[in-house]
């Protein structure tokens, strides 16, 4: 039996404002798109979803660290362009030892980390 990850879904409760956070502020590259979902990464093995919360259980997990780092080219510049477009960082883009990295939240507080390395 073979076991594989599909997707990781991140609840949203208005998919048009996250699809200006995820598209047009981070810049992820859309593989597809419903009513309910928007899927990312085309042509991955496992993409990244962002689906409307229908159940009460999926709304209980909105506004949370997801969990999810995001290994992003260009850090700054994207980092930028989130901030001008009204995105809350949770920790500011900050440099370590071993890279840059950031906390934002989209517009319904689900947090993730960008990272460069």
């Amino acid at each position: 039996m073979a076991i594989t990850l599909k997707n990781l879904v991140i609840f949203v409760t208005d998919l048009a404002r996250a699809k200006t956070f995820y598209v047009d502020l981070l810049g992820l590259p859309v593989a597809g798109q419903s009513e309910m979902l928007m899927e990312f990464f085309p042509g991955a093995v496992t993409t990244l979803g962002v689906s409307l919360a229908l159940h009460e259980d999926a709304r209980t997990l909105i506004g949370r660290h997801t969990g999810l780092t995001l290994k992003v080219d260009n850090i700054v510049s994207v980092c930028e362009k989130l901030n001008a477009g009204g995105a809350h960082f949770v920790e500011p883009l900050e440099s370590s030892p071993w890279g840059k990295m950031a906390v934002v939240a989209d517009f319904d507080g689900n947090m993730m980390a960008l990272v460069d390395r």
